[in-house]
């Protein structure tokens, strides 16, 4: 791509077609799932970093030697990518979410009296988990076998919700809701980065929520800018 065509790229698209680009986004911030349709430039512009070098960091990734390991689910069929999504991202909620209640739980009790800011990252994080549960319980069992079904069958049954792009656009609210409650689990937590008096548990509780984010970002990315409009225009082609 030329420098133009990348500035007016979304973001969204150049991590579907260049996944190691996200590890770019996330230095700077920049979010590429919730906000995935934003053009680079327009990204570059809300977060004031230099347009230039953002664009000159994604060359050094593209022309790297050695590509991520991550699969090219643009290319994937739509059961994989679920199939895919299911095993690997919600695997991980469903693993980290307890543990990451009962950490911030921890340093809440014992640091509350003089951090006050972690009542408020205790309550911002149960309300975005309880919304996580809630939202891969419906992609589970809603919107993902309707999915498979008109890939395999390659025909649109009788959808109880009219059209897949009802569900979708539901599961890309509440995608932009979590987007939310992470940005201010980052505000609380000084972008996760620990004060010196920090303990181990708390060390761990703020690494934890970073890399949280980031599997969050991954997993809405490949829903919102790969697996919803791939689905949408299979629905449209077999009606």
């Amino acid at each position: 791509m030329t420098t133009v065509e990348l500035e007016t790229t979304s973001v969204g698209k150049i991590v579907a077609e260049q996944p190691d680009v996200a590890r770019i986004f996330e230095k700077h911030k920049m979010d590429y799932c919730c906000q995935g349709a934003t053009t680079l430039a327009d990204a570059c512009t809300r977060k004031k970093v230099d347009a230039a070098a953002v664009i000159d960091e994604i060359r050094q990734v593209i022309n790297k030697k050695n590509p991520t390991n991550e699969s090219d689910w643009t290319r994937a069929s739509l059961t994989e990518l679920v199939q895919h999504i299911v095993g690997t991202h919600h695997g991980f909620l469903q693993t980290e979410l307890p543990r990451i209640s009962a950490l911030i739980a921890k340093v809440n009790r014992v640091h509350g009296d003089k951090h006050p800011e972690f009542a408020k990252v205790l309550s911002t994080f149960e309300l975005m988990r309880g919304e996580l549960e809630s939202h891969m319980a419906k992609e589970e069992r809603i919107l993902f076998p309707a999915v498979e079904a008109m890939e395999t069958w390659q025909a649109v049954g009788d959808l109880p919700f009219g059209s897949v792009a009802n569900p979708i656009g539901m599961m890309e609210h509440e995608h932009d809701e979590v987007g939310n409650a992470l940005q201010r689990l980052r505000d609380l937590t000084n972008d996760f980065t620990p004060p010196a008096e920090a303990c181990t548990t708390w060390r761990v509780m703020l690494e934890a929520l970073e890399n949280l984010e980031q599997d969050l970002h991954r997993h809405i990315h490949k829903e919102n800018s790969i697996l919803f409009p791939r689905a949408i225009e299979l629905e449209s082609r077999l009606r």
